[in-house]
């Protein structure tokens, strides 16, 4: 097939941070990008001496990732993504991603959705998961902020041209939920990628997941190819709600299922961040309902490797980019082989919808 989505793309990546605010609303955004940078950066993203270091929280382990701090961007006029965080997340949660589609020319971009974000949660600021007034106003708030940042990128000096007839985007968990109603306001966004998605029913569905599946409009008035990558033992939104949020969503649409994987196989870090989650499950005491799941996760020993689900989701994503950005030929052909065959051919099982 002579395409590989599987391996890193030929540019080293860089990385910049901004902070905009949109007077609209009165609201700053902290934001980071990644991009194609110039040859001189070749190797330097790659190795952990001249790679970015940022710190996280006190107490957890500084992060790192595969980029270089305010490397010079390419020229070129370049595809852009949005990427939305999961609840209580950040903007780095998934650099495995962001840097690989930066690796293969994208221009990605996220922003910490204020208010329900993992600084918040730390300060003890963050809403309970049963906070329906502060539910519904990120779920106002959230696909605003990615159509803002989307304006900035078009009109802002970050150096980084962008080409406008070229913008998808992606998010995990409530970063999907934002994913798939940003695609239906948004009418420049022509490709979704959604991992572990919000939105979704099931039986005994707790406030918020009742919350996002109601109020997730998908009657979209224009196609907008959607690949939905979901976990089989998601512990947070349930395989059974991923069905039915497939069922809802227009074709072309497509899911695929990561066997014997949990709701933060979509992350960095993931046996780290899975363990811990589960560690610290009794810690907010607000969000009993929540953690209880959480519970009974299985140990990250007994799950999918990390790495194999982050090869699995930076094949299909950036495939998936490809095809419906960029028309190319051959990441469709990728796109409709036998992806079972071929997923397991790198040591991954997957199940597939269609």
């Amino acid at each position: 097939m002579n395409y590989d989505p599987f391996i890193r793309g030929q540019s080293a990546v860089g990385t910049r941070s901004f902070k905009w605010m949109d007077p609209t609303r009165d609201r700053t955004l902290s934001v980071d990008i990644w991009y194609p940078a110039t040859e001189q950066y070749v190797g330097q993203d790659l190795a952990e001496q001249t790679q970015d270091h940022f710190p996280i929280f006190p107490g957890i382990p500084e992060g790192s990732q595969q980029a270089v701090r305010d490397a010079h961007a390419q020229d070129g006029c370049f595809s852009l993504i949005v990427f939305s965080h999961g609840y209580n997340a950040y903007t780095r949660q998934s650099t495995y991603l962001v840097t690989h589609l930066a690796s293969h020319g994208y221009v990605v971009v996220a922003m910490d959705h204020v208010g329900n974000t993992f600084a918040d949660e730390m300060a003890g600021t963050a809403a309970s998961t049963n906070d329906t007034v502060a539910i519904n106003q990120f779920m106002v708030d959230r696909p605003a902020d990615c159509s803002f940042v989307i304006d900035q990128m078009l009109t802002a000096d970050t150096g980084i041209s962008i080409d406008t007839s070229s913008i998808g985007i992606s998010g995990y968990s409530f970063g999907g939920w934002t994913s798939l109603m940003t695609s239906g306001i948004d009418k420049r966004i022509r490709a979704a990628l959604a991992l572990a998605p919000s939105g979704g029913r099931s039986d005994n569905d707790l406030v918020l997941q009742l919350m996002m599946a109601d109020s997730l409009d998908l009657d979209w008035d224009r196609e907008v190819p959607v690949l939905s990558l979901v976990a089989e033992l998601d512990s947070i939104n349930p395989l059974a709600g991923m069905r039915d949020l497939h069922g809802r969503i227009r074709q072309p649409r497509t899911t695929v299922v990561l066997k014997n994987a949990d709701h933060f196989h979509f992350q960095d870090r993931v046996e780290l961040v899975h363990d811990m989650t589960k560690m610290m499950r009794s810690a907010n005491h607000a969000d009993e309902e929540v953690f209880s799941k959480i519970n009974e996760m299985k140990d990250s020993a007994d799950l999918c490797p990390g790495d194999k689900a982050n090869a699995f989701t930076r094949a299909l994503g950036l495939a998936h980019f490809d095809a419906y950005l960029r028309d190319n030929d051959k990441a469709a052909d990728f796109l409709n082989s036998d992806i079972v065959e071929l997923m397991a051919s790198h040591g991954v099982d997957v199940e597939v919808w269609t």
